[in-house]
């Protein structure tokens, strides 16, 4: 497989043609440099899981540093005072510096399910919820940053998993082991599949993502039938009467509404996700 300088060299490359990519597509200079910065980093994250460390060590200060300023955003969209920044920002620090490592550092074994599709894809998902800014197309940029520096080290092991020894090719036990859908671990394919629904249902909830694409997705369409069928179950029981209790003179009662086709819970989850 390939080593570390060789990972965290070719995710640089990229990153640097990535921030090129991003200043010719539009982009900011300073958002273009960040973004390829992204994508340096995250030729890191599937060795996490390393044994030797180092790749822990490095991205876990890294992310650690940078992660509470990219949701500067979404903390003062939250109302945070300066105050409350500063602590925010600085518990996120140490949650993710030692709490976050503790946990990868004790959980993992390398090669897992870090070294898989599902992973990077948890991974660039993170990186657009972390990335809280107004502009939609700037967050699908730095994730796919990210998503470019970790298919890219992914890429590298497997390629690297093949040799050439005693006149013709071979591959090695590791062939197979990185760019892969699921281990032999269940439970761990559990894990990854499930981390990679939550993060997916999330973007689904973005409010930025809803208003852009919410009349074209079949999942918003759904939100927006469970929302109708609320408000129509509320307006029937702001009513001034149900056919519960006495019926004042000259009034009828008014049928009780039909049980709401979708289940109540249901819309219970998704319309403060819709608001």
């Amino acid at each position: 497989m390939a080593g570390f300088k060789t990972h965290i060299t070719t995710s640089s490359m990229l990153g640097v043609g990535y921030a090129g990519a991003g200043v010719a597509m539009g982009f900011s200079l300073e958002s273009s440099i960040i973004a390829g910065g992204l994508c340096g980093v995250a030729g890191m994250l599937p060795d996490i899981d390393s044994d030797s460390g180092i790749p822990l060590r490095e991205t876990m200060g890294f992310a650690a540093a940078v992660v509470p300023m990219l949701m500067l955003d979404r903390l003062q969209q939250l109302g945070f005072t300066y105050e409350q920044l500063v602590l925010a920002t600085g518990g996120l620090y140490l949650f993710i510096r030692f709490g976050v490592s503790k946990l990868i550092a004790k959980y993992t074994v390398h090669r897992g399910m870090f070294h898989s599709i599902p992973a990077a894809l948890i991974f660039a998902g993170l990186a657009f919820l972390i990335c809280g800014c107004s502009d939609l197309q700037l967050r699908y940029f730095k994730s796919g940053a990210v998503l470019l520096g970790v298919m890219s080290h992914l890429v590298l092991d497997e390629i690297y998993a093949i040799e050439w020894a005693r006149g013709r090719w071979r591959l090695k036990k590791s062939f197979g082991t990185a760019m892969k859908l699921w281990g032999k671990n269940g439970w761990a394919n559990i894990s990854a599949w499930g981390k990679l629904a939550i993060v997916v249902l999330l973007i689904l909830g973005e409010p930025m993502v809803m208003e852009q694409y919410g009349e074209i997705t079949p999942l918003a369409i759904q939100h927006d039938g469970w929302n109708n069928n609320h408000r129509d179950d509320t307006a029937a029981d702001n009513r001034p009467n149900q056919g519960y209790g006495p019926i004042p003179s000259g009034e009828t009662a008014l049928p009780s509404p039909a049980p709401p086709p979708v289940d109540r819970n249901a819309r219970r989850f998704w319309q403060p996700v819709r608001e």
